[in-house]
């Protein structure tokens, strides 16, 4: 294993062995609101301490970026880290036992390392690039399905973009009418892990953020699948429109769902 990996996952159970402490007393938690329907509590602040604080003593010139405080450290470095420290922070205020904890490692701008972690199924989704994906240290890879027919799709819901729900809606319906199931679970890390590991066919969401997308990114590409933008190029990292899945079914998905997309959508 890659030592900043190994870095990577240490980091990733300090954050998780805290977030799963304060699970099991809920009523302590200290919520507040960042934005409309924009959630963050006193334990993503303070799990993504705990990623900065391992992060630090390993790499004291590396760049950090995460979700709560912004960037941490030096700017100028080719290294930068991407963390969540609690992604899916609704399910974990209601006591929903699905979030992660996601830290992605950037070098010269391409992705080089990769952890998921569930603290609550102890469950740790890693890649290297190059080296593949792996649960627990057993190689994964994503299902070979060719297209939408009998496939089991996850998505999440624009509520942070309610302009787009047109646009979402009318490719959800698309995407129901052929599909086996389609899932909404909370937490794109997962989702994108999940399409990494073959238990989801693949996955959209529309305006992510970085931190959302940079692990899973990795992993889904490193089990064998394909991740893009909804006009299929390599831009959703930047707008957050993101599609994964296996490479025949990507192309399926995209060309089920540009029918229903705005220009702005497909940017």
């Amino acid at each position: 294993m890659h030592p900043m990996l190994n870095i990577a996952i240490r980091a990733a159970r300090s954050a998780g062995n805290i977030i799963a402490k304060a699970y099991g007393e809920l009523d302590r938690v200290q919520t507040s609101q960042k934005g409309t329907n924009d959630f963050v509590t006193n334990v993503d602040q303070e799990a993504e301490h705990a990623i900065v604080a391992v992060l630090r003593k390993s790499f004291p010139d590396h760049n950090i970026i995460g979700e709560e405080f912004g960037e941490h450290s030096n700017n100028n470095s080719d290294y930068q880290w991407i963390i969540d420290p609690l992604d899916g922070t609704a399910n974990f205020i209601k006591g929903i036992p699905h979030f992660a904890v996601s830290i992605a490692l950037r070098v010269n701008g391409r992705t080089e390392q990769a952890v998921v972690f569930d603290p609550l199924r102890g469950e740790v989704f890693t890649a290297s690039r190059g080296a593949g994906a792996q649960l627990n240290g057993r190689r994964i890879r994503t299902t070979n399905l060719p297209d939408i027919n009998g496939a089991l799709l996850a998505t999440g819901f624009p509520f942070k973009q309610k302009h787009h729900m047109d646009a979402y809606l009318a490719t959800f319906k698309s995407f129901i009418t052929d599909a086996a199931d389609v899932r909404r679970a909370g937490s794109a890390a997962l989702d994108l892990a999940y399409v990494a590991a073959g238990r989801m066919d693949g996955f959209w969401e529309i305006g992510l953020k970085p931190w959302d997308i940079a692990a899973g990114d990795l992993l889904v590409r490193e089990a064998g699948g394909l991740v893009s933008d909804f006009a299929g190029g390599n831009n959703y990292l930047r707008s957050g429109n993101t599609v994964a899945a296996s490479p025949k079914l990507l192309g399926n998905m995209l060309k089920t769902m540009r029918p229903h997309l705005s220009d702005s959508l497909l940017k």
